[in-house]
């Protein structure tokens, strides 16, 4: 894919891929700005640290996926999840294989 507003790939990056697995790597979310978001479409994980529950994400590779970019839009502009965006589908996105 050609890198535009909504694909960037920055094979020049020393953690590059941070994620392993995926066919195209979209870099433009590299910190993933829905990380704080309960309802974020990834896959992630929490773990207690210290007494807090932490959102682990290392196994997800959804900002990394082209295909989000108006997922994760939307949700950014404050909207909800598309319609058809379950749980099924939203575990389906996760690549297992992956570390961060």
């Amino acid at each position: 894919m050609e890198n535009s507003h909504r694909f960037f790939s920055n094979d020049g990056c020393r953690h590059f891929p941070c994620h392993k697995g995926l066919k195209e790597f979209n870099c433009l979310f590299c910190y993933c700005p829905l990380y704080h978001r309960e309802d974020c479409p990834g896959s992630p994980r929490y773990t207690q640290k210290n007494g807090r529950r932490v959102k682990v994400c290392t196994d997800c590779s959804f900002p990394h996926r082209p295909e989000h970019y108006d997922v994760i839009v939307e949700l950014l502009k404050g909207g909800g999840l598309p319609e058809g965006r379950g749980r099924e589908e939203k575990e389906n996105d996760q690549d297992h294989d992956c570390g961060g």
